[in-house]
């Protein structure tokens, strides 16, 4: 019998392996397709470039990113613009498309800021008998293939069999992901302005909250924050989690939407340089997610350590009020 390890490293080889074979068929449709106008080349199609900062590129793994300073807080598996639409593909062996809404979201939003002119819409190449395409948002169109199995790859390349020669594409299509000028975006300011334009009324400033533009930021960056707690007072909330080692000079507070269509509150607690935990708390208790030490949230707290004042502190009763307003809202 297999090992688990053995079985989710053939699994994200697999991924990858599906995803390059699409992409290869992608090439070649979007060549011919009268209404699609360009379509950005990657991979081993694509010579190798540095990836930019507050700009699409294409990353050292032949991945088609966006960077906000030096992290990516965008990838796209392929790119494809008519002369109206920009469509962003998604291509993956994922049995339940359930859990790809939020991540569909964040997409799709980050593109509208970027390609304002374009009506942004997702493709999603799937296996038969994926789950869930029903309740895909209206945006979202379905190409389904045939089940697909890499084992065949990893054996051809385990026996070090002849590979076959490279076909590259040649098209007057193709662009350049670097060549592409975006609406400009600013990562950091955004989220400066966000969190005091937010915290404009008590608890939160409502108008502003609902404004599509603020929920097209709020999915791009997955969660908005709004202030902070004192340690002691979180400690009231969530009694059951542990502070040993932890110099935590405060708790962080983010509003995040859930996929039912509400909201929820979410805390961050930075208990050093590069210890972060998610917080979210439950009738079972508190569940707790280590952040990526390097990872785009840890830089967020990095920031709001410079623009969070004393103002933007939240008592628990103005924390209650907060869990109140959102409980009757929906997205």
């Amino acid at each position: 019998m297999e090992d688990e390890g053995y079985i989710s490293a053939f699994r994200s080889f697999e991924g990858e392996v599906y995803e390059n074979y699409i992409y290869e068929k992608l090439l070649r449709y979007a060549a011919n397709e009268p209404r699609i106008k360009s379509f950005i080349i990657k991979g081993p199609h694509k010579h190798r470039t540095r990836a930019q900062s507050d700009a699409l590129s294409v990353s050292w793994k032949g991945q088609i990113i966006y960077r906000a300073r030096h992290k990516e807080i965008g990838e796209f598996d392929g790119l494809l613009f008519t002369d109206k639409e920009l469509y962003f593909v998604e291509m993956t062996l994922v049995k339940s498309v359930s859990n790809l809404k939020k991540r569909l979201r964040k997409k799709r939003a980050l593109l509208e800021v970027l390609f304002p002119r374009y009506n942004v819409k997702a493709l999603l190449v799937l296996n038969e008998g994926a789950t869930g395409t029903s309740d895909l948002p209206p945006y979202a169109s379905v190409w389904l293939t045939k089940p697909y199995s890499a084992r065949h790859i990893l054996e051809r390349l385990s026996s070090k069999s002849e590979r076959a020669p490279m076909i590259r594409i040649e098209s007057s299509k193709i662009a350049h992901a670097e060549e592409l000028k975006v609406a400009a975006f600013k990562y950091y300011a955004t989220l400066s302005w966000m969190l005091r334009s937010l915290r404009g009324k008590d608890p939160i400033d409502l108008e502003f909250f609902r404004r599509a533009a603020t929920q097209r930021y709020h999915d791009i960056y997955t969660k908005v924050y709004v202030g902070y707690l004192a340690v002691e007072d979180f400690k009231i909330l969530a009694p059951d989690l542990s502070w040993n080692g932890s110099n935590a000079s405060r708790v962080v507070v983010a509003i995040e939407k859930d996929h039912s269509g509400g909201y929820f509150l979410t805390y961050f607690v930075r208990h050093s340089s590069k210890k972060l935990d998610n917080v979210v708390l439950g009738s079972g208790g508190s569940k707790v997610a280590k952040k990526d030490p390097f990872g785009i949230t840890l830089t967020e707290m990095n920031h709001l350590d410079k623009v969070m004042d004393d103002t933007f502190l939240l008592t628990l009763e103005q924390h209650t009020k907060l869990e109140n307003v959102l409980s009757k809202l929906t997205h």
